[in-house]
């Protein structure tokens, strides 16, 4: 058997969020910076669609459409 010592996993190298380029931010005006990339890069999740009940429902109470054509009145009996 060899004897081999455990490596440890290098850092992950991350690229900042921001850079600041020119002028000297006050730590307040850098947060508030901060707070608004961050609420714009947040993802929202879709909210869930609710189900109506049926009994609400208007087209219930309406009456179906005419069936034109031969037998029409016949087949505007039948389920549909």
């Amino acid at each position: 058997m060899s004897d081999q010592t455990p490596v440890a996993p290098a850092e992950p190298t991350t690229t900042p969020l921001l850079r600041v380029v020119k002028g000297d931010p006050t730590p307040e005006e850098l947060a508030a910076l901060v707070a608004v990339v961050a609420a714009r890069g947040a993802v929202v999740a879709p909210a869930a669609a609710q189900r109506r009940s049926a009994w609400g429902d208007p087209a219930v109470a309406t009456r179906p459409a005419h069936s034109h054509g031969h037998d029409g009145w016949r087949r505007s009996a039948f389920a549909r």
